[in-house]
């Protein structure tokens, strides 16, 4: 399918594969999208600015990178951030078209309708991946091209709530581009009398013609004074703020606009150094207009699905672009003079041209699709990749940055051993850039195509947590060699599922979870410190593992929670280092006040090995993040082993001699080194399976006690 990306301050319509319907996502093929003269054009400006100045906006992402550096160091950083800039980014947030197809959990719509989609999903693509609550239908009366512009009639009707309007007040909308119109035509269907302010006397002109009372030119008058003596001298009981702009003018001359105790929302994107004398003595209500409405960027609402009842929350996002179309369809909001031009998608950069075009810009360009069979092809072709002697060919299913970061350099730098055959990603866009960075033969979103194709060896799993087990059964029935990242899976019965397909008659394809601790270099320099013990061992294992705040995947149904997503790798470290099975599990949470903690995020597991050795992993999310991440002490025959965070090993007792390093090593590369000498001479597998197994054992039954299952 054809999408607009945007990459070093231009667009590029790109082919990439189509998406498929997400359990709670509807499936839409898209007639037209809404080109956003504000939030679009601010991103494409971002993308072609030089890489301090995106830092200096975006401090967060600039300490992530710090510690990439520390752990992994400057040359594959500086890869990782350089693959991330050569990619671009998808663009789009208003869409709307028609549902070819329903997700497996998805009620209240069918194949055929008529809808309007909103947020990150409703990118510029010929078929657009949807969650429920961001989508609704469309009524017969409006048209596609108007039902486009539902994301922004959404953001304007949320910032008329918010200024709470009465019949008969008087209200004034700063900045008149499309979502000042929209707002003002809301406010006088609501019975205001509304003024409205802008440099450009067309856009005043437009909005006087759709009903507006009265237009002011700030740069032929004071608006202030203006908004007062249309007042009787009180000032407006409530200014909403629709402009765009870095100067903290607005604010201050919006305050200055309001009668006392009268109230100022902020829609738009301005400067926001308030003084206090604009608003002190007036008692003046500031309110923020968040988006949409109640539920945006709540995970639980928009991706999980989940409504807010309506009772408690009148106007949630998805009402709201319901009630915006309706308004549409009743004749209350008017568009036909709004909507400047459409492009064809193959347009796509005039259509941008024309937003940049200065003074005289459309306030509001759309994109249209015509209907062609390849817009739903869900796997991109994009070289021919001819098989050589001693490689294994790999596919990758699920190319997030872990993958793309770790797994896919490591790959790339063991090209002896691998060739890259395909990626696979729920986002068409994703599997075609990855794919693209890392010479792969083709890009798809559908994981059955590289289970079907014959030049596939093995297939690489990095998906989100909750599809490993699922993903895992098919690649083995499908005959393919298997590398999951950890877990193995987070449902136990798939986990049963799984070792009882080696108990049939075999042979099997070789499996292994990536548990990589254990072929880090000092697991390994202590494996061999340990191999002539004559005592069991005492490990004690720390994990200071930072906060994640309770809304995170990580705690939810694709991740499980922290003890079986994360605590496995530690589980499979007692494994290697006891190669022993299984005697008895002793688990503890600690379980602090506040609704910020989960019940796996704080807990001290003690595991009884069958040679006698007990091993312990303290877990925490309470402590400080600039405190070492893992720390380990293994007490043995007159030996203490103490590993500080994969950098260094030391070793008390006798003269043998440690292990230390200038970076954080892992062992994700040593894995691999592994998991390609095992498939090439058929010897021992990296992992043995019932290591694999019982790792995955300890963690549901750590999970059972910490959850109190008993």
């Amino acid at each position: 399918m054809k999408q607009v990306i945007i990459k070093g301050g231009g667009v590029v319509i790109d082919e990439v594969p189509a998406p498929q319907a997400g359990a709670k996502n509807v499936l839409v093929r898209v007639e037209h999208s809404c080109v956003s003269a504000g939030t679009e054009m601010a991103g494409l400006r971002s993308s072609g600015e030089p890489l301090y100045r995106r830092a200096l906006k975006n401090p967060d992402k600039v300490i992530r990178l710090v510690q990439q550096v520390r752990e992994q160091g400057i040359g594959r950083t500086a890869s990782f951030v350089g693959g991330k800039l050569n990619v671009g980014s998808p663009t789009g947030y208003s869409a709307a078209g028609v549902v070819i197809g329903i997700g497996s959990e998805v009620i209240g719509f069918k194949v055929g309708d008529r809808v309007a989609c909103a947020g990150a999903s409703a990118h510029h693509a010929e078929v657009i991946d949807v969650p429920v609550n961001l989508a609704v239908r469309i009524p017969d009366p409006v048209s596609s091209e108007f039902a486009a512009t539902v994301a922004l009639g959404a953001i304007a009707l949320q910032g008329v709530r918010r200024a709470a309007p009465t019949l008969g007040e008087t209200m004034v909308v700063v900045g008149l581009g499309l979502l000042g119109q929209i707002t003002a035509q809301l406010l006088r269907a609501n019975g205001c009398r509304v003024i409205g302010v802008d440099l450009a006397a067309q856009r005043v002109g437009l909005a006087l013609e759709h009903g507006m009372d009265h237009g002011i030119d700030p740069s032929v008058e004071d608006y202030v004074d203006r908004v007062h003596k249309l007042t009787d001298g009180f000032g407006a009981d409530a200014v909403l703020i629709t402009a765009a702009s870095s100067s903290d003018t607005i604010i201050a001359q919006a305050m200055q606009a309001c009668r006392k105790k009268g109230r100022v929302v902020l829609v738009g994107d301005v400067g926001l150094n308030l003084n206090r004398a604009d608003f002190y003595r007036k008692e003046l209500d500031f309110f923020i207009s968040t988006s949409y409405g109640p539920g945006r960027y709540d995970p639980v609402y928009e991706e999980q699905g989940n409504d807010y009842p309506l009772p408690y929350v009148r106007w949630t996002e998805t009402r709201n672009m319901e009630e915006y179309l309706r308004l549409i369809a009743a004749g209350r909001v008017r568009l036909d003079s709004l909507i400047d031009r459409t492009f064809a998608i193959d347009e796509a950069d005039a259509a941008y041209a024309a937003l940049k075009a200065g003074p005289g810009a459309p306030m509001l360009v759309l994109l249209s699709y015509p209907q062609r069979e390849a817009s739903t092809r869900q796997t991109v072709r994009m070289r021919e990749t001819a098989p050589v002697s001693g490689q294994l060919r790999i596919a990758v299913a699920g190319a997030g940055s872990f993958a793309q970061n770790v797994h896919l350099p490591n790959l790339e730098q063991l090209k002896q051993s691998f060739s890259i055959r395909a990626i696979m990603s729920r986002t068409g866009s994703n599997a075609k850039a990855v794919a693209s960075q890392f010479g792969a033969a083709y890009a798809t979103t559908d994981f059955n195509e590289l289970l079907a194709d014959p030049d596939v060896d093995l297939v690489l799993i990095a998906t989100r947590h909750n599809l490993h087990g699922e993903m895992v059964l098919s690649a083995l029935r499908a005959g393919k060699h298997v590398f999951v990242e950890k877990p193995l899976a987070i449902r136990e019965s798939e986990v049963v599922a799984i070792a009882q397909l080696y108990e049939t008659a075999g042979p099997h394809p070789l499996l292994m979870t990536g548990f990589n601790r254990r072929f880090s270099p000092a697991m390994v320099r202590a494996r061999e410190l340990l191999a002539q013990r004559s005592t069991p061992m005492i490990v004690n294992y720390r994990m200071n593992a930072g906060y994640v705040p309770p809304e995170s995947w990580v705690h939810g149904a694709e991740g499980g929670g922290r003890n079986i997503g994360e605590a496995c790798h530690i589980y499979d470290l007692f494994n290697f280092l006891t190669d022993a099975r299984v005697a008895d599990v002793a688990a503890v949470a600690a379980r602090p006040a506040g609704a910020q903690w989960h019940g796996n995020d704080n807990f001290v597991a003690t595991v009884r090995f069958e040679d006698g050795s007990v091993c312990t992993l303290t877990y925490t999310a309470l402590g400080d993040r600039g405190y070492a991440k893992e720390q380990m002490e293994i007490f043995s025959d007159g030996k203490v082993l103490v590993l500080d965070d994969y950098r260094e090993l030391k070793v008390f007792g006798g003269k043998a001699a440690g292990w230390t390093s200038k970076v954080q090593n892992k062992g994700p590369l040593e894995e691999l080194q592994s998991l390609a000498a095992a498939l090439r001479t058929g010897g021992p597998w990296p992992i043995p399976l019932w290591q694999q197994l019982q790792a995955s054992s300890i963690s549901f039954e750590v999970e059972r006690q910490i959850q109190g299952g008993h």
